[in-house]
């Protein structure tokens, strides 16, 4: 699952990288512990619409925009419900009610330095005692997370509180590979840049050979790009924050250390 991650580059940044143009208007913000229900940041690619909203399937434009963690389906009677689902598992999300619509054509990538999971061993088996891992591309490239989002909107709303609706996110998992497992079964569906296009492409529906294969577990390519640490157990409180929260921990304080052969390489285009 994808539970915890950071958020640490600059919008700027993240828009040279992911080619996007920045519409966050100063609401994202450094966050080392990003916990879900919070406003996070998101790749969208969509047709731009004129003043009367229709769209022009000549021209798409890609944009960050700053959308709420745990997806809210758009038939939902309350918000609450995007608490539960801020992950969707990869292999099924084509026939949950909550996520097919937004499978077929609400794709995102949700940028991350890295992401955190707690690996639970045979002598640590309560979950105060779990080992907190973190884990990012070895030569500091943005991980981009394969997402979906949905926009809500209440059928009455006499206090106002949507004026504009609600715009929410998901972030697909998929089983770990290779010496990730060792950690957890899960994790998050990240896709490589060669990808990019085809997934954020608002024309292409879920059923094509183009989205179907990008649903599968990432290579192990992919995988001996990245880093995997030990960390503090201070991420395990969302009101931790700081870069302290991805300090490798000395190896005298980590809790049965992994037997782990990820060798960094290249970064898999």
């Amino acid at each position: 699952m994808c539970g915890r991650y950071a958020s640490i580059k600059a919008p700027a940044d993240l828009a040279d990288e992911f080619r996007a143009v920045d519409v966050t208007d100063g609401a994202a913000k450094t966050d080392y512990n990003v916990a879900p229900t919070k406003q996070i940041i998101t790749v969208v690619e969509r047709h731009p619409r004129d003043e009367e909203g229709t769209p022009d399937p000549d021209r798409t434009e890609r944009t960050l925009r700053m959308v709420r963690w745990g997806l809210v389906p758009s038939w939902a009677k309350d918000p609450k419900s995007g608490a539960r689902m801020i992950n969707a598992r990869s292999e099924s999300a084509a026939e949950k009610p909550a996520f097919k619509r937004a499978l077929n054509s609400r794709r995102c990538l949700i940028p991350a330095d890295g992401w955190f999971e707690w690996q639970r061993g045979p002598q640590t088996s309560t979950a105060g005692h779990k080992q907190p891992y973190y884990t990012h591309y070895a030569d500091g490239s943005s991980l981009a997370m394969a997402g979906l989002w949905e926009y809500w909107k209440p059928k009455d709303d006499p206090d106002n509180e949507y004026p504009d609706g609600l715009v929410t996110a998901t972030v697909l998992t998929t089983a770990a590979v290779g010496p990730l497992a060792q950690v957890h079964d899960r994790m998050p569906l990240v896709l490589p840049p060669s990808a990019w296009d085809a997934w954020l492409d608002p024309d292409t529906r879920a059923d094509a050979d183009a989205v179907t294969e990008l649903l599968r577990p990432p290579s192990l390519d992919l995988v001996s790009a990245l880093e995997l640490r030990p960390v503090s157990p201070l991420v395990n409180s969302v009101r931790n924050n700081g870069p302290q929260l991805v300090a490798e921990l000395p190896p005298e304080e980590v809790r049965e250390p992994l037997q782990l052969d990820l060798l960094a390489g290249p970064n898999p285009k």
